[in-house]
């Protein structure tokens, strides 16, 4: 068997390094500032308790700020300030892949006509896990009809409005998935078979119709995004595009700390509700068995649980409880190119379609339409589950590159020059150079001296009339990876304390953003 690649050498290093912070920061704060711990510290020293229970998301989550739900919107969680902050460094992440693994970003449209999801095979196979949405009417037009795409009424409606693919139509479809509008693009153009594969990325919020009994914080949810991808590819290339994809999977788990503890499912046909042939359906399953073999991981066979257009790959990881979640996929699929007329132009079209290859200078010489290979897949799958996942596996403890809170300047008094400088410090952490702000406001570009160059780190400051030792406190009870403290000794050295440490904030800074670049 043919293992899949390891993840790159710097990525591993990155995550089995130690950090470079001292975990005994408090103590040596209290010591430089000539702080001793209190007599109810001395007599009661803080003791390490077990958990007796396991995390949860939703309490972690409201503990530390990062998501909320409201009444008026069930099953859509709403991301607080804290929470966005995580949510896009891990799109930022994944974007930054895919310079890698070749996928080319789309934004496509959130609602669609009935009409795609009826070529599509959704209205008449997945209409159940559908929204409809349907405009107010204007002065003049029929009434539009009422409910879901799941309505009976819906399903042969003689009183069905006909509807011209150019035309104005009255009900439209919350998109529960964007793979039809991928296939709108890939046949907008003309395509050879130099070159494919063809691989769009989409991160659009998708909407699928949950049963409110179903809801949970972010592991079931009614709105949510996905890492969306699809490769349109030859016959021939299906095996090595899904083996990088399971590739691609293997490094961002790793990345994430998750390491390789999912487990790997064969999804085979459903015995109803999909579409196809039987023999097309075995030839896409060898192909993903094929795949499985060739990675060296164990795998599984769930009978009956494919996708209605094609057998699938699921990545499953299990929580904190107990429960298993479904998170990356890869699924194969022959249908939906099929459905809306997709091809590319190659020599020797029968053996092309076949996946086979030939010599044969005649055949070679005469070129024709090829439908494309479909492959879907999502690495993160659900943005949202997959936070849940990580919130419980990090148990509020994020790494630092993931932090909701990075790190926060204490100052050790509240005179001028100290608080001054604890905000100098936090300008340069986060790339906050007024000047060059000034030069554009001018309408000249920053110099060289002054960039605009903005880090993304999450810095705050505290300089409230507190002890030290009760803001370093706050602060690690609050969850920050870095505390950094500055008193009238660093106003004058210009310098920054981390720990043991006494560093410029230049300094600081750099060693932060590789911490990012880096994963720590």
């Amino acid at each position: 068997m043919v293992r899949s690649r390891a993840p790159p050498r710097a990525l591993t290093a990155a995550l089995t390094r130690r950090p470079w912070t001292c975990p005994s920061c408090t103590f040596f704060h209290r010591r430089r500032y000539s702080q001793k711990p209190s007599r109810h510290e001395q007599k009661n020293p803080p003791t390490t308790q077990q958990p007796t229970e396991p995390p949860d998301h939703r309490k972690l989550g409201t503990q530390q700020g990062l998501f909320m739900n409201s009444v008026y919107s069930p099953g859509s969680p709403i991301f607080l300030p804290r929470g966005a902050r995580v949510f896009n460094r891990l799109v930022d992440f994944l974007r930054k892949q895919y310079v890698r693994y070749g996928f080319e970003e789309v934004i496509t449209p959130t609602i669609y006509k009935k009409s795609l999801w009826a070529k599509s095979g959704h209205l008449e196979n997945y209409k159940d896990d559908m929204y409809s949405v349907t405009g107010y009417a204007k002065s003049g037009d029929p009434p539009a009809s009422a409910g879901s795409c799941g309505d009976e009424g819906d399903k042969h409606s003689a009183a069905a409005p006909e509807v011209q693919e150019d035309g104005e139509e009255g009900e439209y479809g919350l998109k529960p998935m964007n793979c039809p509008g991928h296939c709108i693009i890939f046949a907008s153009q003309h395509h050879s078979y130099r070159d494919l594969p063809v691989r769009y990325a989409d991160f659009s919020p998708l909407h699928r119709n949950e049963i409110s009994g179903a809801l949970s914080g972010l592991t079931r949810v009614r709105r949510f995004h996905q890492d969306d991808g699809h490769i349109f590819c030859r016959p021939i290339q299906v095996e090595d595009e899904i083996k990088k994809t399971l590739d691609f999977v293997k490094v961002v788990y790793t990345a994430l700390r998750l390491g390789v503890s999912y487990r790997l499912a064969l999804s085979t046909r459903p015995k109803d509700h999909f579409i196809g042939t039987e023999e097309e359906w075995d030839r896409a399953e060898d192909a993903l068995r094929r795949a499985l073999e060739s990675s060296g991981m164990a795998w599984s066979v769930n009978e009956g649980d494919g996708a209605f257009y094609g057998p699938k790959i699921d990545i499953i990881l299990t929580d904190s409880d107990g429960k298993e979640h479904q998170t990356a996929t890869v699924q194969l699929d022959f249908q939906l190119p099929k459905r809306f007329e997709l091809e590319y132009q190659a020599p020797a079209p029968e053996h092309e379609a076949r996946g086979e290859t030939t010599e044969d200078p005649e055949l070679l010489a005469s070129y024709g339409p090829v439908r494309p290979a479909m492959i879907h897949r999502a690495v993160l799958g659900s943005v949202e589950r997959l936070m849940a996942i990580l919130i419980e596996s990090y148990n509020g403890k994020w790494p630092f590159w993931l932090s909701p809170r990075q790190a926060i300047v204490l100052t050790v008094n509240t005179s001028e020059p100290v608080v001054r400088w604890a905000e100098e410090v936090r300008n340069v952490l986060t790339g906050n150079d007024s000047s060059a702000y000034e030069e554009l406001q001018t309408g000249s570009l920053p110099s060289a001296e002054n960039p605009l160059r903005p880090t993304g780190l999450a810095v705050d400051v505290d300089s409230s009339a507190r002890s030290l030792g009760s803001k370093i406190r706050e602060a690690k009870t609050n969850g920050y990876s870095q505390i950094l403290v500055v008193g009238e000794q660093d106003v004058e050295n210009k310098q920054v304390s981390l720990g043991k440490q006494r560093m410029s904030p230049a300094e600081t800074r750099d060693k932060m953003l590789n911490m990012v670049h880096t994963f720590q």
